[in-house]
C-alpha cells in the first residue's frame, strides 16, 4: 500500500474530520472561558470591557459540555460505523445534513450567549430566561444529533440484512447502544425546550413550571454523562487492547456492560434533584437505588480492561506479580492518555457515589465539590480518552502519521493536563466540603469568616486552570500538526480481535426489542407517577427573570 493511500475513502474522512474541526475550535474557545473563570474566582483578576462573568460561565459549559462532546462523539462514532459496517452514499448525505443542522444550532446558541442574551448556564434552569434563539439553537443541535442517530441505526440495519445470522461488530453494537440511549434521553430535554421554554421565551406563555422543566432536564442530564462516557468505554474495550498488542478479554462481557448502562443510565435523574421539595422522597429513593445499579457495569468494565492488560502481559512472557503492568506501553500516548483517564475514573466514580447518596448529597449539593467531580469524570476521564483517540484517528483520516516528536509532545500534553486538573479538581473538592458554592462569581460575602477559608483554594483553581489552558494550546497545536503538517503516511485504525479463550456471545444480547422494551418499562416505572404528581401539585408557574436580573 502506498504511503499516500488513505485506508478509508476521502469523502468519508472529510465528513468525519468536519466534526473534529468543530471539536477543537470548541476546545480552544471553551478552554479560554474556563481560564478566565478561574482567574476571576481567584479575586485577582477582573474581566475587561464589562464582560459578565456568567456569560463566560455559560459559554464554557455549553461549548465544552454540549458542543465539543457531541461533535467529537458523533464524528468518532461515524468513523467506527464506517469502518465496521460501512456507509452508503445516501447515508453520507444524510450524515452531512446532521452535521450542518448541528452547526446552525450551535452558531445560533453561541451568538445569543456572546451578546449577553443567554447567560443561563449550560443547565439553562428556569426561571432564568434566554433569548428565543438560544432555545431554537439547542433544538437544532438535538434534532441534528437525532438525524445522526438514525443514520447509525440504518447503517447497522443494512449490514444485518446483508449478513443474516451473523453477530454484529462489537463497536457497531456499542455505537447503537449509545445512540439509543441518547435518543431516548434527549426526548426529555427536547420536550422541555419545545413545549415549555420556546413558547415562554416568545411571550406566548406567561409562566413556566420550574419543577417540571428541571425534571425533564435531569431525565436527560444524567444519561448525558454516559453519552460522553460510553465512547471512552468503546476505546477502552476495543481499541486499547490492539494498541498494547493484545486482544479483547470478552466480547460478551462488553456487550452486557453496555446493555446494563442503557437500562440504568436514564431512570436516575432524581438523584440530581434530591433537594427539590416537590418530588416525593419515595421516588427519590427508588431512583437512587437504580443509580447504584450503574456501578455494576462500571466494575465489569474495570475488570475486563485490567484482565486484558494482564492477559497481554502474560502472553508476552512477563510472569512476576506486576511485571505485565510495568511493561505496558507507557511511552505511547495513544495508551497513556486513556490510561490516566481510567485512573481518574476511580476517584471520579467514588465522588459520584457521594453525589447520589441521599444524606451525603445534602452536604455537597450546589457546592463546588460537584464541579470538581464533573471535572474528574468528564474533563479528565472522558477528555483524556478523546485526546488518546485523536492521536490515531486524525492522522488515519488525513493520511498522515503520528511521528515520534508528536507522540512525545502528546505525552507532555497528557502530563500537563493531569497536573492542572489534579490541582484544580482537588481544590474544588476541598472548597466544596468547606461550603464553597458553585456557579458563583468571586465574592467575600461581606467578610464572612467561613468565606476566608475558600480564597486559597480559589487561587489554586486559577493555578490549575492556567496549567490546563497551556495543555489546551498544546493539544490544539498537535491537532493542527496531525491534520495539516505531519508527514504523509498510513496510521493504523486499531480495532482489537476477541481473545481466543473467550466464549461466543449469546444471541439474546442482540435482542433489541427486549432491551429497548425493558429500558422503556424502567423509565415509565421511575417517572410516570412522579411526573403526574408534579403536573397535579406544582405551585403556580414562575414569570421569567432576565439576566441581569431586573433588566
Amino acid at each position: 500500500m502506498s504511503t499516500n493511500e488513505l485506508i478509508i475513502p476521502k469523502k468519508d474522512s472529510k465528513l468525519y474530520m468536519s466534526f473534529m474541526y468543530v471539536t477543537y475550535i470548541s476546545l480552544l474557545v471553551g478552554g479560554l472561558m474556563g481560564l478566565l473563570q478561574t482567574l476571576v474566582r481567584s479575586g485577582k483578576y477582573t474581566l475587561p470591557f464589562n464582560i459578565d462573568y456568567y456569560t463566560i460561565l455559560t459559554v464554557h459549559g455549553v461549548i465544552l459540555g454540549l458542543v465539543l462532546t457531541t461533535f467529537f462523539i458523533i464524528g468518532f462514532q461515524f468513523s467506527l460505523m464506517g469502518k465496521t459496517v460501512g456507509m452508503t452514499d445516501k447515508q453520507r448525505k444524510v450524515a452531512w445534513l446532521a452535521f450542518w443542522v448541528m452547526v446552525v444550532g450551535t452558531v445560533m446558541a453561541a451568538i445569543t450567549i456572546l451578546v449577553g442574551e443567554a447567560s443561563v448556564l449550560y443547565t439553562f434552569y428556569a426561571p432564568l430566561r434566554a433569548h428565543p434563539a438560544f432555545y431554537f439553537g439547542l433544538a437544532f443541535v438535538i434534532v441534528g444529533s437525532w438525524i445522526a442517530a438514525f443514520v447509525n441505526f440504518r447503517q447497522l440495519y443494512v449490514w444485518k440484512k446483508a449478513h443474516k445470522g451473523e453477530k454484529s461488530p462489537l463497536l457497531a453494537f456499542m455505537v447503537i447502544i449509545n445512540m439509543l440511549m441518547w435518543f431516548i434521553a434527549s426526548l426529555g430535554v427536547a420536550s422541555a425546550v419545545i413545549i415549555q421554554f420556546i413558547p415562554w421565551s416568545l411571550g406566548y406563555a406567561e409562566t413556566i413550571n420550574v419543577l417540571l422543566s428541571r425534571t425533564l432536564f435531569w431525565y436527560f442530564g444524567h444519561p448525558l454523562v454516559y453519552f460522553w462516557l460510553l465512547p471512552a468505554y468503546m476505546a477502552w474495550y476495543a481499541i486499547i487492547p490492539k494498541i498494547i498488542g493484545g486482544k479483547l478479554f470478552s466480547d460478551s462481557l462488553a456487550r452486557l456492560a453496555f446493555i446494563l448502562l442503557l437500562l440504568f443510565s436514564i431512570p436516575v435523574g432524581f438523584h440530581h434533584q434530591l433537594t427539590e421539595p416537590g418530588i416525593d422522597p419515595t421516588w427519590k429513593f427508588i431512583q437512587v437505588v437504580l443509580t447504584f445499579m450503574v456501578i455494576i457495569p462500571s466494575l465489569m468494565t474495570a475488570f475486563s480492561i485490567f484482565a486484558t492488560f494482564e492477559e497481554t502481559g502474560r502472553r508476552k512472557g512477563y510472569q512476576s506479580l506486576f511485571g505485565w503492568f510495568k511493561k505496558l506501553p507507557w511511552k505511547d500516548v495513544r495508551f497513556l492518555a486513556p490510561f490516566i483517564g481510567m485512573v481518574a475514573f476511580i476517584p471520579g466514580g467514588a465522588g459520584g457515589i457521594v453525589n447520589a447518596s441521599y444524606q451525603m448529597n445534602a452536604l455537597i449539593h450546589n457546592t463546588i465539590w460537584v464541579t470538581g467531580h464533573f471535572h474528574l469524570t468528564a474533563a479528565t476521564t472522558v477528555i483524556l480518552t478523546f485526546f488518546g483517540i485523536t492521536y490515531w484517528l486524525v492522522p488515519h483520516l488525513t493520511g498522515r502519521r503520528l511521528t515520534p516528536k508528536l507522540n512525545k509532545l502528546g505525552i507532555i500534553q497528557t502530563y500537563i493536563w493531569t497536573i492542572g486538573m489534579t490541582i484544580m479538581s482537588t481544590s474544588m473538592h476541598i472548597q466544596g466540603l468547606l461550603g464553597g458554592p458553585r456557579r458563583s462569581n468571586f465574592s467575600e460575602y461581606a467578610g464572612g469568616e467561613q468565606v476566608a477559608t475558600w480564597i486559597s483554594y480559589q487561587v489554586s483553581q486559577a493555578v490549575g486552570g492556567t496549567i490546563l489552558f497551556i495543555g489546551i494550546i498544546l493539544m490544539v497545536y498537535i491537532f493542527i500538526q496531525l491534520t495539516f503538517f505531519a508527514p504523509r503516511g498510513v496510521e493504523e485504525f486499531p480495532i482489537a480481535q476477541e481473545s481466543d479463550n473467550a466464549q461466543p456471545a449469546p444471541k439474546f444480547l442482540e435482542n433489541w426489542y427486549l432491551w429497548i422494551g425493558i429500558t422503556i418499562a424502567l423509565i415509565l416505572f421511575a417517572y410516570t407517577i412522579p411526573v403526574f404528581d408534579i403536573l397535579k401539585h406544582s405551585p403556580p408557574g414562575s414569570i421569567p427573570f432576565d439576566w441581569p436580573i431586573g433588566r
